[in-house]
């Protein structure tokens, strides 16, 4: 076949693979109703992982290009006799896109172009290793549950959730988050917001006063406050958010959100002194913690302290967790642990929004968890991140050590990194994005805007040396050029 992939390029593997299919069918060597190679075969050819390919496959399968045939193999679709060249995407345009405003570092004639939703960019945030995801093993699960499913999969789903999940969960977050809580204690919801929307919904009214981490995670706070509750800024350091100061400036506050276990988006931890005044506020005040343990799962050196919920012996922690970034966030699936004396007015609230995510898709999850690879799946992506993480770690050593300072934390799905040239984060990650790195500044976590030296690197999705180091080069070619534009400070 045609195909030829550059491992020594950016651009992921799918990605190329995606690209030259969609050159072979633009370009009529491809054509429809063609059968192509199957995945296995396709696989052993290039030397790359079956489900790189599978990946590439579906992204042409939902754009129409290509339609299965159960055992007889993936096809050309005919529908593409009647598409007009010009209507075909340019591949180009899935990986990327110009950022850079009128004040950006570099300014050229060069059209605008748009991220694809579903590429996965070099150093994005948030993202899990989606290579190394048990596509397979997902898709048999599935396939048995939707094959065996009764009646019960296609009525509306439990408002709290399907129970078998809910007793997965409870037995998943004594044993590795030290909470004890009951089935009936968890709600199932779909997405973190969704989370935070039953959570507001059943507790807070338009107006109230929270304290927010800052930095903190900038879609928590955009929703909270669209939705009219008042967040007050409560600085970070090395030892969590300062809850002295949030004492301070907000001391009747209704509540804290909070990400103890690694600070989003600085990684460090809460410690256990100011876990428990923190505790103590919220015993005094009758104030609400919602502790967000979006990553609690990757702790890296020493053992985690366990969830803040698992101190809570007045029950003032409503506890969060996700599915999006230990399975993949497409899954839509988070939850929340309530104590166990609101359990009748969340659950009101809950009727009333409906917001599960559907049954099958819990179902599966649940047989996942059930059948002990939940488990497995976890010691796995530990030891890989673990491993990713010094990759990149080694490749900015040895390729931009005289422009960045790591500031290594015990866990996390990320790198803070300080510029130490003089150049600031914003043009630097304008510049990165431009170049197609998803490099973030710390800047867009804060509320009270102001220009920092810090950067955020994504790492999961770094599958070796030769990769970390490539990328750590263009970082590097990027510093080289907003340092020659007389740019920087």
């Amino acid at each position: 076949m045609f195909l030829k992939i550059d491992s020594n390029i950016n651009t992921p593997i799918y990605l190329q693979i995606y690209q030259r299919i969609h050159e072979g069918i633009k370009s009529g060597q491809l054509k429809a109703e063609q059968r192509l190679p199957a995945v296995r075969v396709l696989a052993s050819e290039l030397n790359v992982a079956r489900g790189t390919i599978e990946l590439a496959y579906q992204l042409l399968v939902s754009e129409g290009l290509l339609e299965t045939k159960g055992a007889k193999g993936t096809f050309i679709s005919q529908t593409i006799k009647n598409l007009p060249i010009n209507k075909f995407k340019d591949p180009e345009d899935l990986y990327l896109e110009e950022k850079v405003s009128n004040q950006s570092v570099l300014v050229n004639n060069r059209s605008k172009r748009n991220f694809s939703d579903y590429t996965v960019l070099a150093f994005q945030l948030g993202i899990p290793a989606l290579d190394a995801f048990p596509q397979k093993l997902w898709a048999r699960i599935s396939a048995k549950i939707l094959r065996d499913s009764h009646f019960n999969l296609l009525s509306y789903p439990d408002v709290q959730g399907l129970k078998q999940l809910r007793e997965g969960l409870a037995r998943y977050l004594m044993i590795s988050r030290g909470i004890d809580c009951s089935p009936e204690q968890i709600f199932i919801s779909f997405g973190h917001r969704a989370s935070l929307q039953l959570i507001a919904q059943s507790l807070f009214t338009a107006g109230d006063t929270g304290w927010f981490e800052e930095p903190g995670y900038h879609i928590a706070r955009d929703f909270l406050q669209q939705i009219g509750l008042k967040l007050m800024p409560i600085s970070v350091d090395d030892q969590g958010i300062n809850v002295t100061q949030g004492v301070e400036v907000a001391p009747v506050a209704k509540f804290a959100l909070v990400t103890p276990t690694h600070q989003s988006p600085t990684n460090a931890t809460l410690t256990l002194e100011r876990r428990l005044a923190l505790l103590e506020w919220a015993n005094q005040q009758g104030s609400w913690i919602i502790e967000d343990d979006y990553d609690g799962e990757f702790h890296y050196q020493g053992r985690p302290l366990p969830a803040l919920k698992s101190l809570d012996s007045q029950e003032r922690v409503i506890y969060c967790g996700t599915f999006s970034k230990v399975l993949y966030p497409a899954l839509r699936l988070s939850y929340i642990v309530v104590p166990s004396s609101y359990h009748d007015h969340f659950h009101s609230t809950a009727m009333i929004m409906g917001n599960q995510c559907p049954s099958w898709q819990q179902e599966i999850t649940s047989v996942f968890i059930q059948e002990g690879h939940f488990s497995r799946h976890l010691r796995k992506m530990r030891h890989l991140y673990h491993q990713r993480r010094s990759f990149l770690i080694e490749a900015i050593k040895i390729k931009l050590s005289d422009v960045f300072d790591i500031e290594l934390q015990a866990g996390g799905m990320h790198l803070v990194v300080k510029i130490i040239n003089g150049i600031s984060a914003i043009q630097f990650s304008q510049s990165a994005a431009y170049h197609g790195l998803k490099v973030e500044a710390l800047d867009d976590w804060l509320i009270n805007k102001k220009e920092s030296s810090f950067l955020l690197l994504g790492f999961t999705n770094i599958k070796d040396k030769q990769e970390a180091l490539i990328l750590c080069q263009k970082l590097k070619e990027i510093n080289l050029k907003l340092l020659s534009s007389g740019r920087s400070k």
